[in-house]
């Protein structure tokens, strides 16, 4: 399931991300990365711990606590640290690639450290889309090859299981925040009927109001998730 969450962040959250970028640190964005992805990475990121990741990361994981529609898509278990990247001028690409099936969260030894499964990819795009050129999240669906590029503030979410890229950026600069979930659900084809179940039920409610039919329908969700879910 390929997913657009508007207004993750709130203009005033945008800019404030922004501000901070404006300034940040960043380094190369191959450090750390495995030897396939050196190959077709070229982007900036910022160290896990500089100041301004950990205040957009406080930005980012606010706006998730509070957007229900990214919860009933996502049904995290788990959420990866959120990171930075930029992509302009020398490094402003990222060629076709899948993400690691697993994360280890950062600040931890290996032998102690904390474990994402990479169910869901999401990205939080952080520039205006008319402030560079080039820059899209394309990324191979289920009905052939989607290319995302969304106003500062929106969120992408789609199968971690996807072949994605970044083009190159040919005017300015991209920034954007990516992280991961481990789902409850691991499936994406069960997680898609849930959330499309939850979804009409919602929009049942609303147009009629709560009925036997809807209440009904609720015990089939909340059976279907106690089924698939893993806590």
């Amino acid at each position: 399931m390929l997913l657009h969450l508007p207004d993750i962040l709130t203009p005033d959250e945008v800019r404030e991300a922004q501000a901070l970028l404006a300034t940040a640190p960043w380094g190369d964005g191959r450090v750390g990365a495995g030897e396939l992805a050196r190959q077709v990475k070229n982007n900036e990121q910022l160290d896990h711990d500089c100041d301004a990741a950990r205040a957009i990361r406080t930005l980012v994981l606010r706006g998730l606590d509070r957007n229900t529609t990214f919860f009933s898509a996502a049904l995290p278990k788990k959420v990866f640290p959120p990171r930075l990247n930029r992509y302009g001028g020398d490094s402003n690409y990222y060629g076709n690639h899948i993400d690691g099936a697993v994360r280890y969260t950062p600040g931890t030894t290996t032998s102690i450290a904390e474990r994402v499964r990479t169910d869901v990819s999401c990205t939080v795009f952080l520039s205006n889309p008319e402030d560079y050129d080039g820059g899209e999240l394309c990324i191979a669906d289920t009905f052939g090859e989607q290319a995302i590029k969304l106003p500062a503030g929106h969120m992408v979410l789609y199968p971690g299981t996807s072949l994605h890229q970044v083009k190159p950026v040919t005017r300015g600069h991209r920034l954007a925040c990516f992280f991961w979930i481990e789902s409850m659900v691991r499936s994406d084809e069960q997680r898609r009927l849930l959330y499309e179940l939850d979804m009409n039920l919602l929009g049942l409610r609303q147009q009629h109001g709560d009925s036997d039919e809807t209440v009904g329908l609720t015990g089939v969700y909340h059976n279907l998730l106690r089924m698939w879910a893993d806590t």
